[in-house]
């Protein structure tokens, strides 16, 4: 066995992230991936560390509630700088890719507004509902959404198809918005789902990505990672 390897094993057994481990080893995290993705107990140290990831984001992004002028600033700046330590290891998740690109180019850019996306495409909103998930470890009390509509589609068939679509509870849909289009030929038959995330922390840790994400598409540092 390689020595950093073991040097890997004994670490990620101390309950060591592969974020960690990766940067006290110097190893990419899809080397790590590859070693460690048959083993019951690695699996079992991962799903704690992201149990205890999600409740620590939770009680964070609650948490800002309760803060004002400079000290949520400094929470803001510290949304940032989790954003740019979580890409690190994010950036080799394809779902976590396919999400932030979604965001990119359908969500909602305005810093005041919470993490909103709006789209017709049920396979879309199937993925990006995972990406908050799974990726970003929002809990599903925290996922909201609503349906716009025309008026002769039928409301709580159209909720019914959204929820079924994206996996989120029928009390998580908020009430639908009803419009009148111009164009009958071009409506949709089941109308546009909007999905939200009420939480300024985590726009800070989107638009973050946003940034950097392409940056790092782009250097050939990243594609050397992968194919070692």
């Amino acid at each position: 066995m390689r020595k950093d390897k073991e040097k890997a094993v004994l670490l990620r057994k101390e309950g060591k992230s592969y974020r960690e481990i990766g940067g006290e080893l110097h190893i990419p995290r899809s080397t790590l991936s590859d070693w460690f993705a048959d083993e019951k107990w690695s699996a079992a140290i991962r799903e704690h560390l992201a149990a205890s990831a999600q409740e620590t984001s939770t009680v964070r992004m609650v948490a800002l509630n309760k803060l004002r002028g400079e000290r949520l600033e400094k929470a803001y700046e510290a949304a940032v700088e989790e954003a740019k330590k979580e890409l690190e290891t994010l950036k080799y998740d394809p779902l976590f890719l396919s999400g932030v690109m979604l965001y990119w180019g359908e969500g909602s850019k305005d810093p005041r507004q919470g993490v909103k996306f709006a789209d017709s495409d049920p396979a879309m909103i199937k993925l990006y509902v995972a990406f908050l998930k799974k990726s970003c470890r929002i809990p599903i009390e925290m996922i909201k959404a609503y349906v716009l509509i025309y008026p002769e589609i039928e409301e709580k068939t159209a909720r019914a198809y959204w929820s079924k679509v994206s996996g989120l509870p029928w009390g998580q849909f908020t009430k639908s918005v009803v419009i009148t289009g111009r164009h009958a030929t071009r409506r949709l038959s089941w109308g546009v789902c909007t999905v939200s995330v009420s939480s300024t922390y985590f726009k800070r840790k989107m638009l973050e990505w946003i940034k950097l994400l392409p940056e790092e598409l782009l250097r050939k540092e990243y594609y050397e990672n992968i194919t070692r």
